[in-house]
């Protein structure tokens, strides 16, 4: 099951890229393994997927060790500053920073562990009170603060878009996300690149690659429907 839906998977994203005039290799897939038992990553590692996607640090930690060392581990869900200490050497990017509090956490134990994490703004471009991530306004104010905190480099943005039964319907979301990421390239920002946006899910990643993004987050259409305990 997981091999066909990764080869439709593919396809998709192959469409979309030829669509936008894109390369396939400007889109990473980032497998969304959360609630997902390590046989089943195992299966999609085995497929040559080398980017995964965690929502909860206790989950990735359980991981961690019982998977291959070469994988590429995206927090991708809320981190709370108390829970920064535990993945700061573990993890390849960070997708859901949120605030400055949370930058100045994250900048602190990567001192301390003397590493560079590269992390992502998280920008509630729906505007949906649910969701994190800071409004499109306060976005730029963020980075600028972030980018000066030792141990981070800023390499993008990131957005959750609404759950919508026709994707097409998220496409403005992910146009103005492209855009907002665009406006804050000119900026030239010392320690900002801006070559990272993490935008579309299941539901919408075809509408999101076709919008610019460089990083899709996909589980249920990969794994089948998530289970919970």
């Amino acid at each position: 099951m997981i091999k066909d839906n990764l080869l439709e998977i593919e396809k998709r994203i192959e469409k979309a890229c030829e669509e936008s005039g894109r390369k396939r290799e400007d889109v990473t897939l980032i497998a969304v393994s959360k609630t997902k038992p390590v046989e089943m990553i195992k299966e999609v590692y085995d497929l040559g997927i080398r980017d995964f996607g965690e929502n909860r640090v206790q989950e990735l930690l359980e991981k961690y060790d019982r998977l291959p060392g070469d994988i590429r581990w995206h927090l991708i869900g809320h981190l709370q500053t108390n829970k920064v200490k535990y993945i700061i050497d573990k993890v390849y990017m960070i997708h859901s920073v949120d605030s400055l509090r949370l930058a100045k956490e994250i900048s602190k134990e990567a001192v301390k562990k003397n590493v560079t994490v590269p992390i992502l703004i998280e920008v509630n471009m729906a505007g949906e009170e649910s969701k994190f991530g800071v409004s499109e306004e306060e976005a730029l104010p963020l980075i600028t603060e972030a980018a000066k905190l030792e141990g981070i480099t800023v390499r993008g943005l990131m957005t959750v878009a609404p759950y919508v039964e026709d994707e097409s319907e998220n496409s403005p979301i992910f146009c103005k996300m492209k855009q907002l990421s665009v406006d804050i390239t000119q900026k030239n920002i010392d320690n900002v690149s801006m070559d990272c946006l993490s935008m579309g899910m299941s539901g919408d990643y075809y509408a999101a690659i076709k919008e610019g993004a460089d990083y899709v987050r996909i589980g249920t259409s990969l794994f089948g429907e998530r289970v919970y305990k």
